[in-house]
């Protein structure tokens, strides 16, 4: 695990922190040669060298952005263009795992 990312988690209010470490575990169980890193402020995480999720704190929610999402059904509770579809937590949200899950899996199938 890259320490700039444990330390930029660490240092989020609470429930964002929270959240963040939830997402980041997801990741990294999901695409388990992902490459971590801080890119734009905020964390990246790469496969194969290309953009596959990125974890984007805002003040009242926690986006995550699923890259590479062309051609992916998506649920209506995500927003963005065809190449790439984000999901908003609020805190109190419970993440739907499962989905993003097999959302990323797919996304990130041909990185």
């Amino acid at each position: 695990m890259n320490q700039e990312v444990t330390a930029y988690i660490e240092n989020l209010p609470k429930w964002q922190s929270d959240i963040s470490s939830i997402l980041r575990n997801l990741v990294l169980e999901t695409i388990p040669e992902a490459e971590e890193r801080i890119q734009y402020k905020k964390p990246h995480f790469l496969k194969n060298g290309h953009y596959a999720a990125v974890i984007s704190p805002s003040k009242d929610a926690i986006a995550f952005m699923i890259m590479n999402a062309n051609g992916i059904e998506f649920p209506k509770t995500f927003d963005g263009p065809a190449e790439r579809k984000w999901v908003k937590l609020r805190e109190g949200d419970s993440p739907d795992l499962p989905l993003l899950s097999e959302l990323l899996k797919q996304a990130s199938g041909t990185l």
